[in-house]
């Protein structure tokens, strides 16, 4: 045979080869990964119903880790009335990883600890992973060879009790498909939940589960009932720890990851599965702002691609969660992003006291925590009905640079550069600035505006109804004697819009539409059994002449005020007048 007829030979037994290996690494290796895994587990869905509270405001910390430095950052939110309802307490609050014993000598009388923040009004979250660990990086027992080997010889441990190292030591999978195991896990858990926690942080070591095969590392094992992909184990995971939280706490949540870019190749459905996925976070981003830095853009594009994926209730670590000083400027922009997230979670490392940071900084990050609570009505309603199968709360648009679309109303081009300028590409519709409804586009266009550092590239659509819950003064839109009163902020148009109000105690919801005639707005509402009244807020280009409910016609100043300045009515209806329409004619 010719030395040509050789290479060529050579040349098919490569090409067969190669595909052989590709063939081998598409099925042992990333549809294990990548895909629904090798046992018939699914991508599930609908998302879960998230409990209103879970919407307000996170606050955490990842420097210090005890009791007392968790009431000081509290005491300080609270001088500063800062609207937190939930405290994270991440690692290390366990005397190793994961027996769930509290380490007293950073949280003394833990019960009484716990306990004592919920009386308080707060929320508590706790920091948990799946192994159990032989070694453990910062916990007061660092050396747990007897537990493990105890857990091991149980037959609690997947994988047949191999050691994994991952970021905090070393340690096994415990194995969600014993029972034996399970019962031994929730014993464990069982004092937590008698104290009254809220909800786990599971962080990502899911993504850790395999077994070698030789010197071959392979995402699948050996588990009490049958082997398990990667995928499979993640599942249980995120399943197993929500569904029983959901047996103690019918509250419960669990905040888990859903997507991070930093390892973009697996796991392309995400890390929990949607039906497991009451609150999600994408970490860890750095206090920073470029791509290149894993900064403000990267949790952009993972929040984004959470939303894509179907994920409903999705934040980032407020200023991102690592690095040395948390530049002022990142922590205002950040803040301002996750005003409009589901998720707005405050924390990490870094200086998170606001007694410590600026006074702009304090005044800004407050009104936009502020502003975030105000708009829970809206996403809480939205949310409802993702979950009965309509769009996710986060719609990505095709046009401009990270832009998206939060409830159908609002239009989001977050600023992820040191910047103030930013080219804004409004969808068909005509739009209103939100902080500055006098100034109207009509879409599509892409507009350039410059947003000071208290302002935010965010777009009102005509139509939009708003529900909205006002406490405080802080964003201008109301103020603290309208606490307790439905607030509807209302973008009068000519095309009649509505939408459904779902109350958080899961009652029936409330509809609420909106038309503007020639001469007039109509606009009608029902009041609900928790409201003290309604107050609308009313966009429009002139003073209405009247305002007519409840069967009389109102002059100004006597139920309702004009703001000429920012193209505003109020209008104040109490419950007692029995009102459920309300008419501006101009």
């Amino acid at each position: 045979m010719s030395a040509k007829g050789c290479l060529k030979i050579f040349a098919w037994c490569m090409a067969a080869l190669a595909l052989v290996v590709l063939g081998l690494f598409v099925l042992f290796i990333a549809w294990p990964v990548w895909g629904w895994g090798s046992n018939g587990e699914r991508w599930a869905g609908p998302v879960p119903l998230t409990p209103a509270w879970a919407l307000e405001p996170w606050v955490w910390e990842d420097d210090v880790n005890t009791a007392e430095f968790t009431l000081e950052l509290l005491a300080d939110y609270e001088k500063h009335d800062f609207p937190i309802r939930t405290i994270l307490i991440d690692s290390p609050w366990t005397t190793r990883y994961n027996d769930f014993q509290v380490d007293e000598e950073r949280f003394p009388n833990p019960e009484e600890f716990f306990t004592g923040l919920q009386d308080r009004g707060y929320r508590v979250v706790l920091w948990m992973t799946n192994n159990v660990n032989s070694e453990s990086k910062d916990t007061a027992i660092q050396d747990s060879i007897d537990w493990f080997l105890e857990a091991k010889e149980k037959g609690y441990l997947a994988l047949n009790g191999e050691e994994t190292r991952w970021w905090k030591g070393k340690g096994g999978f415990i194995d969600y498909t014993n029972p034996e195991a399970m019962q031994w896990w929730r014993g464990l858990q069982q004092p937590l939940f008698d104290w009254g926690i809220d909800g786990w942080k599971l962080d990502g070591t899911g993504t850790y589960f395999h077994s070698m095969k030789g010197p071959i590392p392979v995402p699948w094992g050996d588990a009490h009932e049958r082997s398990l992909s990667m995928r499979a184990y993640m599942d249980h995971y995120y399943r197993d720890e929500y569904q029983h939280g959901l047996t103690q706490n019918p509250e419960f949540i669990t905040l888990s990851r859903s997507v991070d870019d930093q390892i973009p190749h697996v796991h392309k459905n995400g890390f929990a599965p949607l039906d497991a996925s009451p609150v999600n976070w994408v970490g860890d981003q750095d206090h920073a702002w470029a791509e290149d830095d894993e900064g403000i853009e990267e949790a952009l594009r993972d929040i984004l691609r959470s939303a894509e994926l179907g994920y409903s209730i999705v934040g980032s670590d407020v200023a991102g969660y690592s690095g040395g000083e948390i530049p002022p400027n990142v922590y205002i922009r950040w803040a301002q992003f996750s005003a409009f997230c589901g998720l707005f979670l405050n924390g990490g490392h870094g200086e998170r006291r606001m007694s410590e940071r600026t006074p702009q900084e304090l005044e800004i990050v407050r009104e936009y925590a502020w502003l975030h609570t105000e708009l829970i009505p809206y996403i809480y309603s939205y949310m409802v009905l993702q979950h009965g199968g309509g769009p996710t709360l986060m719609q990505p648009q095709p046009a401009g640079s990270y832009h998206y679309l939060f409830g159908p109303d609002l239009l989001v081009a977050p600023i992820h550069e040191d910047s103030t300028v930013r080219a804004v590409t409004l969808p068909e519709g005509r739009w209103r600035y939100f902080f500055d409804t006098r100034q109207v586009y009509d879409g599509p266009a892409t507009i350039t505006g410059d947003f000071p550092m208290d302002e935010f590239p965010v777009y009102v659509r005509e139509g939009a109804i708003i529900p909205m819950d006002i406490k405080r003064a802080y964003t201008g839109i109301g103020d603290r004697d309208w606490e307790g009163w439905l607030t509807l902020k209302i973008v009068p148009a000519a095309d009649a819009s509505r939408m459904d109000l779902h109350p958080p105690d899961g009652g029936a919801a409330l509809r609420i539409a909106q038309k503007r005639n020639e001469d007039n707005c109509e606009i009608s509402f029902e009041h609900g059994r928790n409201y003290t009244g309604v107050i609308l807020v009313v966009h429009l280009d002139n003073a209405p002449d009247a305002v007519e409910f409840g069967g009389d016609s109102h002059a100004a100043g006597e139920v309702w005020t004009w703001d000429d300045a920012r193209g505003v009515a109020v209008v104040r209806i109490p419950k007692e007048s029995g009102a459920t329409a309300c008419r501006l004619r101009w």
